[in-house]
């Protein structure tokens, strides 16, 4: 009998019908990798695997089996044994995973309790193991920290630890890389494969990032709109996809090692210059340096591709450069002119538009802000300057009354470009504009800022821990690393031939399409450093 046997799986939320009859197995020891864009029902299914659709009032069908259990037919006391026990997931944000009152060594061994009855000793001392061998440094001291104490990459690690607690048969992977930066993902992604070996699990990874389904999966699953698109053997899938999606799904795919076509026409002239910019945050002791000398120019009609690891001070350089941080030294000069504070002739674009546009306002009118701040245009011409905005980044005049939940995450990226484009600014900062969205959408929004940077003549600052992004977008690159600037160049001089240790590393990391590039880079990273 195989680990998962899943067939003609239907799931029904009211009038929507999230997964359309899936069949697939699943065998002990194997990887499956289940791809798509955002609302494709990859997680839906996932999540049926373990019967948290019970009792949410979604209609389920078909037949699941996992490690032998019925999951339709179970009883609620199967099904806890089954969750856990034999079958573990591990979820995307593993913030809102973790209680935060309480240290991760206890959240891991009340799950070690509940299904296996050990004394409070015993526990304590298997959640110590296991978050040991995920590869947390000092587990005895680190099991006492609650979640807000650990990284983004050790919060990943510790759930992963809480899964394998019980020794699980199944483990389920919805998204486990999405938040994190390329080194740290490439540690996540080696740790998953070496569990399969040494414990025999079996993998259902759940992704948006055909990247990521290469470095960890035997087989692909693509989904679209709930059902099945192309099923085969990874290496067959990327090699030679059969079905039109999966193809446009691959090309949408930023790859490393493709150089950026040529801009249209040459950059002009200087329009931002920062020079020996420092951030420091906090006083005395407790001071903490987040940006450190950085200097740099950007002119007319380029893009400046800023990458690094989480704590680099990408985003605090971005913030700086905005003016909605003040430097603690260092000068700004916006088109020649020494400048303080916000201008807006410079404007940004955030990472999570659902954030940054009020929930209680219509797009219309957020976008409409800096209009009106203006105060030279009439209610009437300011309805119209937003409805051509909206248009300019493919959205519908008729959007412009609706609330940001009524948008996808790609569209409400556009509405933050669009209210970025309506203080008519010089230059566009983006902080990982891109970072949340699948592939396709990605790559969407992606062209849609590098059609405004050659139309309107913007200059772009795109920061983002993403290399392959940032090489499709950058004319040039600087590369941060604890606040400082560590490479500078031309984006293809950067790539092709990095002269810093630490870019050669971060491009290391970078997940790759074919699977055997894939074990030679696992491998090498299994390599002790030189001394």
């Amino acid at each position: 009998m195989s680990l998962v046997e899943v067939t003609d799986l239907t799931v029904e939320f009211g009038a929507l019908r999230a997964v359309d009859g899936l069949s697939f197995t699943l065998e002990k020891g194997a990887a499956l990798a289940l791809v798509g864009e955002s609302g494709s029902g990859k997680s839906t299914v996932a999540g049926a695997l373990l019967g948290l659709h019970r009792d949410t009032g979604a209609r389920v069908g078909g037949s699941v089996l996992v490690a032998g259990t019925d999951v339709a037919a179970a009883s609620d006391a199967e099904l806890r044994a089954l969750r856990g026990a034999r079958a573990a997931m591990v979820f995307q944000d593993p913030l809102s995973s973790l209680d935060p009152y309480y240290a991760v060594g206890d959240q891991i061994a009340e799950v070690y309790r509940v299904h296996t009855r050990a004394s409070r000793r015993a526990a304590r001392a298997r959640a110590v193991e296991v978050l040991d061998r995920v590869g947390i440094p000092d587990a005895v001291r680190r099991a006492r920290s609650r979640p807000h104490e650990f990284s983004g990459g050790m919060r990943q690690r510790a759930l992963i630890a809480m899964a394998l607690a019980c020794e699980p048969e199944l483990l389920i992977a919805d998204e486990p890389t999405t938040a994190l930066d390329v080194t740290v993902q490439a540690q996540i992604l080696d740790l998953l494969h070496a569990l399969r070996q040494e414990n025999g699990l079996g993998l259902l990874l759940v992704t948006h990032d055909v990247g990521v389904a290469a470095e960890s999966a035997d087989d692909v699953l693509v989904m679209r709109h709930g059902r099945a698109v192309e099923h085969g053997s990874l290496r067959q899938v990327l090699a030679a996809p059969e079905q039109p999606y999966t193809r446009e799904l691959l090309a949408a795919v930023p790859r490393v090692d493709a150089p950026r076509a040529a801009s249209a026409g040459e950059a002009g002239e200087t329009v931002l210059e920062a020079t020996g910019l420092r951030k420091e945050f906090g006083r005395g002791r407790g001071a903490f340096t987040a940006v450190d000398d950085v200097s740099l120019t950007l002119r007319r009609g380029e893009t400046l591709g800023i990458v690094g690891e989480s704590g680099s001070g990408k985003t605090t350089l971005g913030r700086m450069l905005v003016g909605l941080l003040e430097p603690t030294s260092g000068t700004l000069r916006h088109e020649g002119r020494a400048h303080h504070g916000v201008d807006p002739a410079v404007q940004m674009v955030f990472q999570d538009p659902a954030s940054s546009l009020n929930p209680r306002r219509t797009v219309g009118d957020s976008i409409a802000d800096p209009l009106r701040a203006k105060g030279k245009l009439d209610d009437r011409a300011v309805r119209e300057r937003v409805t051509g905005l909206l248009e300019r980044v493919g959205l519908e005049a008729a959007h412009h009354d609706r609330y940001p939940h009524e948008f996808s995450g790609g569209q409400r990226q556009r509405i933050g470009i669009a209210r970025a484009l309506a203080a008519d600014p010089r230059v566009i900062v983006c902080d990982e504009p891109v970072s949340a969205l699948d592939v396709t959408t990605q790559a969407q929004v992606v062209a849609l800022l590098d059609e405004l940077r050659r139309e309107l003549g913007l200059a772009l600052v795109f920061v983002a821990h993403d290399l392959a992004v940032v090489r499709q977008v950058s004319d040039r690159v600087a590369v941060m690393r604890r606040g400082q600037v560590v490479e500078t160049g031309p984006a293809d001089e950067v790539y092709e031939n990095p002269r810093d240790p630490y870019t050669r590393q971060l491009l290391a990391a970078v997940p790759a399409l074919d699977p055997e590039v894939a074990a030679r880079r696992r491998a090498a990273r299994r390599e002790p450093a030189p001394a």
